[in-house]
């Protein structure tokens, strides 16, 4: 990883982390100011515990600067992600936090479900898959609890609320790339203090 994309990282689950425990009465961490931090920018924050999701909010098209927009999905996934209860101050600090920043959604055309799972790259590619008002994605971590293709766009339709077996001829599809980061891998100063 380039030292550039590495310090972006340290920011941004600085940020992450400093915008939850503001909810208890932690303070901020530092975060070296970066201009990649003013520009639009569109993130999930995933809050891990022992292994286990324990919570993942994000943006799927960049809509506020960078900085706004991790502070914000750090604080509705540790207490608005409607699949958990809100993360208690106890829980705080064995919490880790992950930060992907989302490259655009580029749509790309499929004829149906077999072209879909043909064109698809597993390990790489975030997908959003949409129909009428139905939508839902994946990021590309998802790839490593579901490597099959076919099982990985199934479980994305169920997420979505349709049936594993629906397709139709309308259904969007659109994939995306992300850059990672997690914070036991940033073992700085910036983030461990």
């Amino acid at each position: 990883m380039a030292e550039a994309d590495r310090q972006l990282g340290i920011a941004l689950i600085a940020l992450a982390r400093s915008a939850i425990g503001a909810r208890f009465g932690v303070a901020a961490l530092a975060v070296v100011h970066q201009s990649a931090l003013d520009q639009p920018g569109a993130t999930f924050v995933t809050l891990i515990q022992d292994g286990e999701l324990r919570g993942c909010v994000g943006s799927l098209e960049p809509r506020r600067a960078l900085s706004a927009d991790v502070s914000s999905n750090a604080i509705a996934a540790a207490f608005r992600d409607p699949r958990f209860p809100p993360l208690a101050a106890s829980e705080f600090p064995v919490t880790s936090v992950e930060v992907s920043l989302l490259s655009p959604p580029e749509p790309f055309a499929v004829a149906d479900e077999d072209d879909l799972a043909r064109q698809l790259c597993p390990g790489v590619d975030g997908i959003v898959l949409q129909y009428e008002h139905r939508r839902a994605t994946f990021l590309p971590q998802v790839w490593e609890t579901l490597p099959e293709p076919r099982d990985f766009v199934a479980a994305l339709k169920r997420k979505a609320g349709m049936r594993e077996d629906f397709w139709a001829p309308e259904m969007n599809v659109a994939r995306y790339t992300v850059i990672k980061w997690k914070e036991r891998d940033l073992v700085t100063e910036a983030v461990r203090t």
